[in-house]
């Protein structure tokens, strides 16, 4: 019986083949011929760019050399700082601090008292000075009394010296005939020669007396040398009490105050404290030699300051240095030896600041950009010369 049951047929899952590549270019949509003909080929796209960039080259070069040969007439450097007047404050005389009259940063004006020194030795050799002086002035006076009196005796010995040479004459005659002793004729020779010598001394004298008033008995006593030494020492011990009172030479800031101190013994050339002025302000530029073709004194600068973005400060190339920066090094460079490099120099050129009052306040050291108008293009000649010496360059 079991042999007459039939089995159910078994389902098998049918198997999914992917279709052949045959078959997928027949599913595809066939390009049209149209289509075919529109679009280029890659390689006629590259000649197309290529035929445009040679016919831009020109224009190109024009538009580059047109800029270059009408350029050039602004020469910038950024290797410029602002420069200011300053001194360090000190004074020719010696002595001990007595009092500080500015703080640091402190605005001064000229003539302000910044310190001053202890008074008392100055006003001592004042006094001492003085009173040398008055000293000379009776030592003239004497002396011209002196001068007097020796040409009063001159002139007195002149009428004693004719009184006895007319003594002596009758005496010689008298003595001669016997009529008086030879004594009396002595005495009156001797009389004779006293008088004469007391000319000769009182010559002397005189003439002594007027070497030491320098040879002219009427120069008033204050135009006598020995006098004006007097004078001078009297100046020169005013002069270091005037200069016990340190003042500002100049309107401006005073700094590095704190390094002074009451009771410090300043001595010179040492100094006290620093005065940056605040009107005399300038810019030391330093651009290559290379840009100083066409600059001048005169030219308008335009000035700008890191400091102050925005800002712009109108000026005027007031010098050009007569030497490089390095010429004025402690060790300039020696080009004499074999392993010379030639270095484009820097020639410091001073920029005169004409609108500062009208702007933020400057101050030294600020970093500048500076442009120099010079107001001539490269031109140009000066185009063909770049070109020849490009070339000369390539050959060597």
């Amino acid at each position: 019986m079991a042999d007459h049951h039939l089995k159910a047929p078994v389902e098998r899952p049918t198997r999914l083949e992917a279709p052949s590549s045959t078959e997928a270019r027949k599913s595809e949509p066939a390009t049209t011929e149209g289509d075919q003909s529109s679009a280029p080929p890659p390689r006629l796209k590259r000649q197309r760019v290529r035929t445009a960039l040679f016919a831009l080259l020109p224009v190109v070069l024009l538009v580059s050399g047109y800029f270059y040969v009408t350029g050039g007439q602004i020469i910038s450097t950024d290797n410029a700082y602002i420069q200011a007047d300053h001194v360090g404050v000190s004074t020719d005389v010696s002595g001990l601090v007595a009092s500080i009259e500015v703080k640091d940063n402190q605005p001064v004006v000229k003539g302000q008292v910044l310190f001053t020194l202890r008074p008392e030795p100055f006003e001592i050799a004042l006094a001492g000075a003085r009173a040398q002086l008055s000293n000379v002035r009776n030592q003239i006076l004497n002396l011209q009394a002196n001068y007097k009196q020796a040409q009063a005796e001159i002139d007195q010995a002149q009428i004693d010296l004719a009184y006895y040479q007319a003594s002596f004459q009758r005496q010689q005659t008298l003595v001669s005939v016997s009529a008086v002793s030879r004594t009396n004729y002595d005495d009156a020779k001797h009389a004779l020669d006293s008088t004469r010598q007391k000319i000769n001394v009182a010559k002397a004298t005189a003439q002594m007396v007027l070497a030491q008033l320098g040879g002219n008995i009427e120069t008033p006593v204050e135009q006598q040398s020995t006098y004006l030494v007097a004078q001078a020492a009297v100046d020169e011990a005013q002069r270091n009490l005037n200069n016990s009172v340190v003042r500002a030479s100049f309107d401006g800031v005073v700094t590095n105050v704190d390094s002074l101190q009451v009771g410090a013994y300043l001595q010179p050339p040492q100094s006290g404290i620093s005065l940056v002025s605040a009107d005399q302000l300038w810019v030391a530029a330093s651009p290559k030699e290379t840009e100083l073709t066409h600059v001048k004194p005169g030219q308008p600068v335009d000035i700008s300051v890191d400091s102050y973005p925005g800002v712009q400060w109108h000026g005027t190339v007031d010098s050009l240095s007569p030497a490089s920066g390095s010429s004025f090094s402690l060790l300039p460079a020696q080009n004499t030896t074999g392993n010379w490099v030639k270095v484009v120099q820097r020639i410091p050129v001073r920029i005169r600041i004409d609108d500062a009052a009208d702007k933020p306040s400057l101050r030294t050291g600020m970093s500048v950009q500076a442009e120099i108008n010079t107001g001539s293009a490269r031109g140009v000649p000066h185009l063909f010369s770049g070109l020849f010496a490009s070339q000369a360059h390539a050959h060597e």
